[in-house]
């Protein structure tokens, strides 16, 4: 059973996954060091995502090569637009491919 709004926080959470997966540099969302860093929906789980009182996090993995700062930046604004209260960026790994 759905609760009230599950349908409009799945459509965010997954309006933030695909917007930050399309950033140049980003290899892919990264569910932090334990999996702590997710979003539970129903019947599914969105690693590297999480919206609480305190704002968004997004834990990212990065490409080799790609300015780190600048990258995490543009992960922050694009975000930003999304949903509102602070972003929080966190580089999780930097990888040589997706």
């Amino acid at each position: 059973m759905t609760a009230p709004g599950d349908g409009d926080r799945s459509a965010l959470i997954d309006s933030i996954a695909g917007v930050v997966s399309g950033i140049e540099g980003v290899a892919g969302l990264h569910g932090g060091m334990f999996g702590e860093a997710a979003t539970y929906l129903p019947g599914r789980r969105v690693a590297g995502v999480r919206i609480d009182e305190h704002g968004t996090e997004v834990h990212v993995s990065l490409l080799y090569g790609h300015p780190l700062r600048h990258t995490a930046e543009a992960v922050r604004d694009a975000v930003a637009k999304l949903t509102s209260g602070p972003v929080h960026v966190t580089v999780e790994d930097v990888v040589r491919s997706r």
